[in-house]
């Protein structure tokens, strides 16, 4: 399985930005599908998940509210809407297809990971 990610940048604080996660196998579509991140000097932590079937979704505390997990299961390609942006939402962001069917916030439950896309934003 692949995961291509892709739609980060640089944004100011308050804007916004959408990241795209890609699976290349449709056999991935019976997994959740998770948004995790790292900033430099950090460990790799949890943003955000979805269930196979799109239907629940669990979030970080610090990013709840302000970001949206989402997917198209006929495209396997799984969304992070990212609204009022804040410095400390800087990080590579990537993407995980989990071993199971739930999203889950714990690291090992992912089997694989994309490349990562920055984002960055600016005070």
């Amino acid at each position: 399985v692949q995961l291509q990610a892709s739609g980060g940048g640089l944004v100011q604080a308050g804007g916004s930005l959408r990241l795209s996660c890609t699976s290349s196998r449709r056999t991935g579509s019976n997994n959740a599908l998770g948004w995790f991140r790292q900033a430099p000097g950090k460990d790799r932590e949890f943003v955000a998940a979805i269930d196979w079937r799109g239907g629940s979704t669990n979030y970080a505390s610090s990013v709840k509210g302000r970001f949206t997990i989402s997917r198209d299961y006929g495209k396997s390609t799984v969304y992070l809407q990212m609204n009022s942006l804040k410095p400390e939402d800087t990080a590579i962001y990537y993407c995980g297809q989990s071993r199971y069917s739930r999203g889950s916030s714990r690291l090992e439950d992912y089997a694989y990971w994309g490349q990562g896309t920055q984002v960055t934003v600016s005070s």
